[in-house]
């Protein structure tokens, strides 16, 4: 078959490139010139270049509101998907390689709980129970262990289905050799996972500093804010000075942009 482009091909792919800019451009830079704005042309709602420039006082001036408050949220951000990330990644990839390597009634019962854990969704009231239970409630450790518990079924899934390609040969001839299942999985097994790590760090790294619910329910406190909820606070403080409340979008999108961008090969 020919794999020449013929017109009707290339008008399609123009118009997936148009519907794309429409749905996903427009939209950030309509944020980004309202964020440059002052405070009178930002309420006015219109899409047009800004009379006069004021990114940066903005941005600016959103850092350093309530005492530099953004600058821990970002920490306190950071730190939540750092930690969550890195847990994710060994408890999912150690499960799966269990899971996969094994055919019992056993195996089969647990991948039942990890596809539930992807249908039934989380039970706030009773997990705040358990966190106060455990004396872990409005703790970084105890919203870390949340993100974990939310995430990992998904992880699994991913890291199970690359583990698939895998032949078991290169498990039995470790063995052989006298490599036990740990070695035969951080030496064998875990570099092989890199695609699925990338995967794994991407997806569940932008769900948990984008998280809105999760801290708002179990870490509150002026000491945990997190990023999206710095946008709850300032909806309400900077209810008519939009400049401030998309300056403050802008402050939160930096991080995940610039992770998409650095993974997305």
């Amino acid at each position: 078959m020919s794999n020449r482009k013929t017109p009707g091909n290339i008008l399609f792919n123009i118009a997936i490139l148009i519907v794309i800019g429409i749905v996903f451009l427009v939209p950030f830079m309509f944020i980004l010139l309202t964020a440059a704005k002052t405070r009178q042309e930002a309420a006015l709602f219109q899409f047009t270049w800004p009379s006069e420039f004021k990114f940066f006082e903005n941005i600016q001036a959103v850092i350093a509101y309530g005492d530099y408050r953004m600058l821990l949220a970002l920490w306190n951000s950071s730190l939540l998907t750092i930690g969550s990330i890195t847990l994710i990644v060994i408890f999912s990839a150690l499960v799966a390689f269990v899971l996969q390597r094994r055919n019992d009634k056993l195996a089969s019962v647990v991948s039942s709980f990890m596809l539930a854990g992807l249908i039934i969704p989380p039970a706030v009231v009773p997990t705040i129970f358990l966190l106060q239970w455990l004396n872990i409630y409005k703790t970084l450790f105890g919203m870390i262990m949340v993100d974990v518990a939310y995430n990992m079924p998904f992880a699994i899934l991913v890291f199970r289905t690359f583990m698939m390609a895998i032949p078991r040969e290169l498990d039995e001839a470790a063995i052989v050799d006298g490599a036990s299942p740990l070695r035969v999985f951080s030496s064998i097994i875990l570099p092989l996972l890199q695609p699925a790590i990338v995967t794994v760090v991407v997806t569940s790294s932008v769900t948990i500093f984008n998280d809105f619910v999760g801290p708002l329910y179990f870490l509150p406190g002026n000491q945990n804010v997190t990023a999206p909820l710095t946008l709850y606070s300032f909806t309400s403080q900077f209810s008519s000075q939009w400049n401030l409340l998309f300056a403050d979008v802008v402050v939160i999108t930096i991080l995940p942009l610039i992770l998409f961008i650095f993974f997305q090969k």
